[in-house]
C-alpha cells in the first residue's frame, strides 16, 4: 500500500457546549518539526485559552501518533481528537482543538463528545484528497549519461526537484513508492549515474 487519504489545506471548526467553545484546526502534516511549530503558534495566539489539545497521525505506520490531553482529564481530548483521524482514514493531518472554558463543567462524556464533534467539524470543512507515498533521490552523473537520463525521466514522468548540470551533473527527483525499485535499477544500468536515496513522504 502506497497509497493515503489527507487532508488538502488548513481547515477550521467550531463546537460550543454550556458556555464553554471549542475551535478546532485542522493541517496537513509531514514531519513533526512542522507539527511542533504549528503547536506553538497556537499556543501562543490562544495564550488565553483554558487548553490547547492536540493529536496527530503521520505516514502509513498506524503507530506514528500522538495525542495530549493539554491538561484535561486523561483520555476526553486527545484521544477523541485522534479517533476522528482514525474513523475518517486519515493520516499526515494534525488536528489542534483550543477550549475556552465557560464555567460549568462538561463531565468526562461531555468532554469527549466536544473534543471529537470539534475534531469531526474541522475534518468535515476540510476537503480530502488521495496520495501517494513517494520517494526520493538524488543522482550523480557524468554529462555524456545525461541523453539517457533525460530521456528515462520523460519516459517515465519522473518529477524533478533539483538539477544542475555541469561537468557532472546532478538531480532531485520524486518517484512514486511502489515504481522505485524499477526506475532506480534503470537508472543504475545507465554508465556513471548513482543513484542516492534521501527520505520517503
Amino acid at each position: 500500500m502506497d497509497e493515503y487519504f489527507t487532508i488538502k489545506d488548513c481547515s477550521e471548526g467550531i463546537y460550543k457546549e454550556k458556555g464553554s467553545k471549542f475551535l478546532s484546526f485542522a493541517y496537513p502534516v509531514y514531519d513533526t518539526e512542522k507539527i511542533k511549530e504549528i503547536i506553538a503558534q497556537k499556543q501562543k495566539e490562544f495564550f488565553d485559552a483554558r487548553h490547547c489539545c492536540y493529536a496527530w497521525q503521520l505516514g502509513l505506520d498506524s503507530g506514528n501518533y500522538r495525542a495530549n490531553d493539554d491538561g484535561e482529564p486523561s483520555g476526553t481530548a486527545g484521544r477523541p481528537i485522534h479517533g476522528q483521524i482514525q474513523s475518517h482514514k486519515l493520516t499526515n493531518i494534525l488536528i489542534v482543538v483550543v477550549r475556552y472554558f465557560g464555567g460549568i463543567k462538561l463531565g468526562t462524556s461531555g468532554l469527549i463528545n466536544a473534543y471529537k464533534t470539534a475534531a469531526a467539524d474541522a475534518i468535515q470543512n476540510a476537503e480530502i484528497v488521495k496520495k501517494t507515498v513517494n520517494d526520493y533521490y538524488n543522482i550523480g552523473f557524468s554529462y555524456d549519461a545525461m541523453n539517457d537520463v533525460m530521456k528515462l525521466f520523460k519516459d517515465e514522468n519522473l518529477k524533478i526537484i533539483e538539477q544542475q548540470f555541469e561537468l557532472h551533473c546532478n538531480m532531485k527527483f520524486s518517484v512514486r513508492q511502489s515504481d522505485a525499485k524499477r526506475i532506480v535499477e534503470k537508472l543504475e544500468s545507465i554508465t556513471s549515474v548513482k543513484v542516492y536515496y534521501e527520505y520517503s513522504a
